[in-house]
């Protein structure tokens, strides 16, 4: 006869305290483009010199992106190789597979190592991987290729994430709270690693909203290790993931369409995407702040996805923000242009640098309570509730 209840074992499972970010590392290509140079780079790459008038567009659209930099792993040499991938709408999936199934995990690796260096504990103790990329589908997945680039343990139990987009640097860390909550001793590598050159092509005149995703994308990669009951003794907490919800938009279907062809994914942008988040923002807000009792949103910090400067303006107009709230997020956009779900992690190692230089009291600018932000196809928003940590100086 067994001596222990199945409630017992239960019990001896789960952590006591809620999941905590541990460490963050980020990580780019060598590459990069200066988005001022960029329309004539692009034009001229694609041999679409002759398209003044749309040249002239996408001029416009980089003007107004707010980016001034941005990093990418396709270069000339590689692009004048692959004469295809600057055609808009030419079979070139093979190439570009070859590609970000090898690059994929390669700067996800970068990223990882510089968090596991932060949080300073040996890499044998991670006893999760969390991997997330919307490039690159392959078997064994890029979360096997990590595993193996960084010697971690043959156990580790490993979930691959495909697909998402945007918002999923929030479904990520949703994902990983649960793991760290319920499996005592719990600590989740979480890497989201994504690289544009399943998605780049050349331009067409019939398809204005694929000229918006080239103006916009970059690549990096984010890591973060997250797991419960910290010791503080050797571990560094910086922010609490109090709570994490989902939920899809109301008419909101087709706003955002990504779809895998032969010439690669291509992405769509079909309603005011701007205006579907603000127009619902503060519901979300409301359902996760109302059990706190916040309701004064200038009194949290912010950690954005930066989607583009439109979506940024408007829900600042629509909640009264203050121009300090998505600083972070602004100075993100700038400096990297939009990573897709790697984003949220550089604005968060951004805020806790910042706080950090400015001697601020909290990794959250000064302030205990915040929120994270995804928005992605769906359109899909994730939203967590965040506490942060006393700053320390970062590594």
């Amino acid at each position: 006869m067994a001596t222990i209840s199945v409630e017992e074992i239960r019990k001896a499972q789960r952590a006591q305290g809620p999941a905590t970010i541990l460490s963050i590392g980020t990580a780019t290509p060598a590459h990069y483009v200066y988005q001022a140079d960029y329309p004539d780079y692009y034009f001229r790459i694609t041999n679409s010199e002759n398209k003044t008038e749309l040249k002239q567009k996408f001029k416009r659209m980089c003007e107004k992106s707010m980016i001034k930099k941005r990093y990418m792993h396709l270069t000339e040499e590689i692009l004048k190789q692959n004469p295809n991938i600057c055609a808009y709408e030419t079979p070139s999936l093979d190439a570009r597979q070859d590609m970000v199934v090898v690059e994929v995990p390669k700067l996800g690796k970068e990223a990882a190592s510089k968090a596991i260096k932060e949080w300073g504990l040996p890499k044998s103790k991670i006893t999760h991987l969390i991997f997330c990329t919307t490039s690159g589908v392959d078997m064994p997945g890029a979360d096997y290729q990590l595993t193996k680039l960084l010697g971690l343990r043959p156990s580790v139990k490993r979930f691959m994430m495909y697909q998402q987009g945007c918002f999923a640097g929030g479904t990520v860390l949703r994902m990983a709270k649960d793991l760290a909550e319920n499996n005592a001793g719990a600590r989740v590598l979480v890497v989201c690693s994504e690289i544009t050159a399943v998605t780049f092509r050349g331009p067409s005149e019939n398809h204005l909203d694929s000229l918006v995703g080239q103006a916009l994308f970059g690549d990096g990669a984010g890591a973060v290790i997250v797991g419960s009951d910290p010791d503080t003794s050797v571990e560094h907490p910086l922010f609490q993931i109090v709570s994490a919800a989902q939920t899809i938009l109301p008419d909101s279907e087709g706003a955002i369409d990504g779809h895998l062809r032969e010439a690669g994914l291509t992405f769509h942008l079909l309603k005011d995407v701007p205006g579907l988040i603000s127009k619902n923002i503060e519901k979300s807000l409301k359902v996760a702040f109302g059990p706190i009792g916040i309701s004064d949103w200038n009194s949290i910090f912010w950690i954005a996805h930066p989607g583009g400067p439109a979506i940024l303006d408007q829900v600042e107009l629509k909640l009264g923000l203050k121009e300090e709230k998505m600083r972070a997020t602004r100075q993100v956009l700038s400096d990297y242009g939009n990573m897709s779900s790697a984003c949220v992690l550089f604005i968060l190692d951004e805020m806790r640098k910042k706080s950090s230089e400015e001697g601020k009291a909290t990794t959250g600018d000064g302030l205990d309570w915040g929120v994270l932000f995804g928005f992605g196809p769906g359109l899909t928003v994730e939203t967590l509730v965040l506490h942060s940590f006393p700053a320390t100086i970062t590594h």
